[in-house]
């Protein structure tokens, strides 16, 4: 296929069309951008060189044109501009506001990770949480309050615990979650890694068969910021307590990584009721005693009360 240039040059050498040529090339110099260019330019531009640079002057002429009528254009997302390259004129395409944001968007859903978690996420944002008269509640304004000075301080040079948010069903605890990582990756470009840990346990129990469950475990202990959601909802087998999660918490702690969780249980409920034993009925106190000395060094743990929204 030809280009719009070689389209031009080839009318500008068949005499039938001379004076249709002469029209379009009256209708291009007569365009303002085309005006102010070469006015712009005007020190550094020769005769010679508008004469033959005509295909590309109604290459930027025609493409805009198409753009302001809402034509399809050879470059859908771009818009051509006019330069000056190597002592020539010609055209370029740059990315339009819509396409530089579209890709903004895009960019921002690529770094917050989910793993098993509600759709509902994408869209969760601090401005929409619960701040009307009819669902505000005191624990939930403080957990609030508490996210957006973890956003507006991350990152910082000293260790930034993450929250440890418990309560019952439906009170928000997942919602503030998402609304953090997204706030983290729209205003400081920060990439937050999600997952719904109960689901996330049994893939790591089927991942054992292909040998993946390594991989998969070193992606997340070592995301930048970790959620993890509604820890302590099924009974944990004792790898799953020791070799998955206390891995992934042994290793954040160490490298001081933020850390959030949400749960149904306070941190001494999910100590004694959950983690201490295990799916088999065995108890093994201390290492659940082990478990929550990370969990309480990478989180501040706060309670959320209020109507169940799921319903709703």
């Amino acid at each position: 296929m030809k280009s719009l240039s070689e389209s031009l040059q080839g009318m500008m050498k068949n005499r039938n069309v001379a004076s249709s040529v002469d029209q379009i090339v009256r209708r291009v110099h007569a365009d303002p951008d085309v005006q102010a260019f070469l006015e712009e330019n005007r020190d550094q531009i020769t005769p010679e060189m508008v004469k033959s640079a005509q295909s590309k002057l109604y290459e930027f002429y025609h493409e805009k044109q198409l753009r302001e009528k809402g034509m399809a254009t050879v470059a859908p997302g771009y818009t051509p501009q006019l330069i000056l390259n190597s002592g020539q004129i010609d055209v370029t395409y740059v990315p339009t506001k819509q396409l530089i944001e579209r890709e903004r968007q895009r960019h921002i859903k690529r770094l917050v990770r989910s793993i098993h978690m509600p759709k509902f996420i994408q869209n969760a944002s601090l401005d929409d949480f619960y701040i009307d008269d009819e669902h505000q509640t005191a624990t939930r304004m403080a957990a609030l309050k508490a996210a957006v000075e973890f956003t507006e301080s991350y990152p910082s040079e000293q260790f930034m615990p993450g929250l440890y948010l418990y309560g019952n069903f439906g009170v928000g605890k997942t919602y503030l979650l998402g609304a953090i990582a997204n706030e983290l990756a729209k205003k400081k470009g920060v990439a937050t890694t999600m997952l719904h840990f109960p689901s996330f346990a049994v893939e790591m129990r089927n991942s054992i068969r292909d040998n993946s469950a390594s991989q998969k475990l070193e992606a997340v202990k070592k995301a930048p910021v970790l959620m993890l959601d509604d820890i302590g909802a099924d009974a944990m087998s004792k790898w799953v307590r020791d070799d998955v999660l206390g891995i992934i918490l042994e290793y954040r702690m160490q490298e001081e990584l933020p850390t959030f969780f949400s749960s149904n249980f306070s941190m001494d409920e999910l100590e004694k009721n959950h983690l201490a034993v295990d799916n088999q009925g065995d108890h093994e106190p201390l290492k659940a005693q082990r478990i929550m000395e990370r969990v309480k060094f990478l989180s501040r743990e706060m309670t959320m009360t209020g109507e169940n929204m799921r319903p709703k």
